[in-house]
């Protein structure tokens, strides 16, 4: 028989629904690492440095390529969030504090990852390129006045998000407190992407910046084939008190 928890929720895990979840996101995580490649690919400048070195890469990025990178992650990075509630489900079938916690990181997700950072991050490089063609001396200074003004509020809040989930995640697995294995808690956001960033040991190459731009999106696949991968483990650990993968609804 079905139980509830104390928000409603069904606590007896329906795997199946679970699975078609982190299926989306890790589909969805490929979305957006297809627009953020699209956006990645090219070489910076050597003989600039800072800001101006970072930008100098997406110079010769056609608008076509920054709008659908643009696009891509502004249907992706939602997708990536709603799937987000599989991991929830399994967190609140044992421990409703950290289920709390996690999902106060996916709504934070939901509302500043893509319309707050992507988007905005996308308009940045449009307006470095095109002011460094009529406005050079003044390009980077205006870019940065626009990041600083219409980005940075809304990164704050997102990583603050970012780390609650990746917390209460981390949490929740390391403590047992689903029905995965603890070691599982490698299978987070923060692992996938710090592996994604040692793609930057590597010489700079066109591949080597398209696959670390997209460093979240690797961080999201990571996180969802992995859990994928180790399900079977997780199920055959389900409390049998009632979370044994009978599906909550027929």
């Amino acid at each position: 028989m079905s139980h509830y928890n104390d928000i409603g929720i069904d606590a007896t895990l329906d795997w199946p629904r679970i699975r078609k979840l982190m299926i989306i996101g890790f589909l969805a995580g490929v979305m957006v690492m297809a627009g953020d490649m699209l956006l990645g690919w090219g070489v910076h400048d050597a003989s600039k440095s800072g800001l101006e070195g970072f930008l100098s890469a997406y110079l010769d990025v056609s608008d076509s390529r920054i709008f659908w990178s643009a696009m891509l992650g502004l249907i992706g990075i939602p997708l990536e969030g709603l799937s987000y509630f599989a991991v929830y489900r399994l967190i609140a079938s044992r421990s409703m504090k950290h289920a709390h916690l996690y999902r106060s990181g996916i709504f934070g997700y939901l509302i500043f990852a893509a319309c707050g950072v992507h988007v905005p991050c996308l308009a940045c490089v449009y307006v470095y390129k095109h002011l460094s063609r009529v406005s050079p001396e003044n390009a980077l200074e205006l870019t940065w006045r626009f990041g600083l003004y219409f980005l940075l509020p809304a990164m704050i809040l997102f990583l603050i998000a970012w780390v609650v989930h990746s917390c209460a995640q981390i949490a929740a697995f390391a403590k047992g407190l689903t029905p995965y294995p603890r070691w599982c808690w490698v299978f987070c956001m923060p692992v996938g992407q710090a592996l994604a960033m040692l793609l930057k040991l590597a010489p700079e190459t066109a591949l080597r910046n398209a696959l670390t731009a997209g460093w979240l999106s690797i961080g999201n696949m990571w996180m969802m084939g992995g859990l994928l991968l180790t399900m079977k483990r997780a199920m055959a650990n389900a409390d049998p008190s009632g979370n044994d993968g009978t599906p909550a609804h027929p």
